[in-house]
């Protein structure tokens, strides 16, 4: 099968020749995002593979149609970027990445709560420069505090073992509770509830219509104050306006970020030596209590792996049997 891969970087070049080395696909690699003004590129093509900022609408689906595209491979997890009703009126399959490593971005995940509330990054910054004082970088003990996990999907509950292992009191909301949660000691409740008793709260739920700005002014409001939020699902569950009023208040005690909702012109890419245009996010790199990371959760060398392989797997099944093997469709939201 002949594949047009977007987005690339040389680490999906490098895995994913690795997954195919028998030859079995022919795989393009452009650095260029998918859309409806570079659709044209796949002509000739019998699928295309994209990431999560490539944009998959009505009119680039429409385009991709028109060039024979038959197939959207996805490699990542989240498929909100895609308009799945127009695929399947296309007769267009659409397959997903259902899971690399939930383990990555659960240590990432943590690895933010623990820089921030232990302020490494600064203390990393101030020894470089031969200042030893600890004034300003008091944490707090993990251990007894109140976490609340917002999805307990497998990254969610991977997080929520890492925390019991710290001691934490953990809560969760999900519209499904979990019996390994439950085995855990994990106590589901409402989200406002959960918000309102939570020092720490950590998102990893994917975004829908209905988690859409989830974390808004109302939500942040509701959290202790000096609270710290992390997020590593979808940067539009979190309403950034409403997070950069609640820093300013004094509110929000931190923030760790790996997902940017207007990510798409900015992650993936070295900009170091351009002026940001994005006056929100450079609002966002002033405040000293504020980490992010450029959607670098997922980024190991087993999610990598996995990734591709699962990806290229996909293109297999659909090839014998013209279905993917995580097939994405309107059935399954429904």
């Amino acid at each position: 099968m002949h594949i047009i891969v977007y987005s690339t970087r040389p680490y999906d070049r490098e895995f994913l020749i690795a997954a195919t080395a028998d030859g079995r696909h022919a795989l393009t690699f452009l650095e260029t995002r998918l859309d409806a003004t570079t659709a044209p590129t796949a002509t000739g093509a019998e699928a295309v593979c994209v990431f999560v900022n490539d944009r998959v609408d009505v009119a680039t689906l429409r385009q991709l149609h028109e060039a024979g595209v038959r197939l959207v491979l996805l490699r990542c997890a989240g498929f909100n970027q895609v308009d799945l009703a127009t695929a399947e009126s296309l007769g267009m399959a659409v397959a997903r990445v259902p899971e690399y490593s939930p383990h990555a971005v659960a240590e990432h995940t943590v690895a933010l709560a623990l820089t921030l509330n232990r302020k490494v990054h600064r203390a990393h910054a101030r020894v470089r420069e031969g200042n030893f004082a600890l004034e300003g970088l008091l944490g707090w003990d993990l251990h007894g505090a109140t976490a609340g996990i917002v999805g307990t999907g497998k990254i969610g509950r991977c997080v929520a073992r890492i925390l019991a292992g710290f001691g934490c009191r953990l809560l969760a909301h999900d519209p499904r509770p979990h019996d390994e949660m439950l085995a855990l000691g994990v106590r589901y409740l409402p989200l406002p509830e959960l918000l309102a008793q939570s020092r720490l709260v950590s998102l990893h739920c994917p975004l829908t219509p209905a988690t859409h700005h989830l974390i808004d002014a109302a939500a942040l409001a509701r959290m202790p104050r000096g609270a710290m939020l992390i997020n590593t699902s979808r940067g539009a569950v979190v309403d950034t306006r409403a997070v950069i009023g609640a820093l300013k208040a004094g509110h929000l005690g931190s923030l760790g970020l790996d997902v940017y909702e207007e990510e798409a012109d900015l992650f993936f890419r070295d900009l170091s030596g351009e002026v940001l245009q994005d006056d929100v996010f450079a609002r966002l790199l002033t405040f000293p209590n504020v980490v992010i990371t450029g959607h670098q959760a997922f980024f190991t060398s087993q999610a990598l792996t996995a990734i591709a392989e699962t990806t290229l797997a996909n293109a297999d099944t659909f090839m014998a049997t013209g279905r993917p093997l995580h097939a994405v469709s309107t059935e399954k939201l429904a």
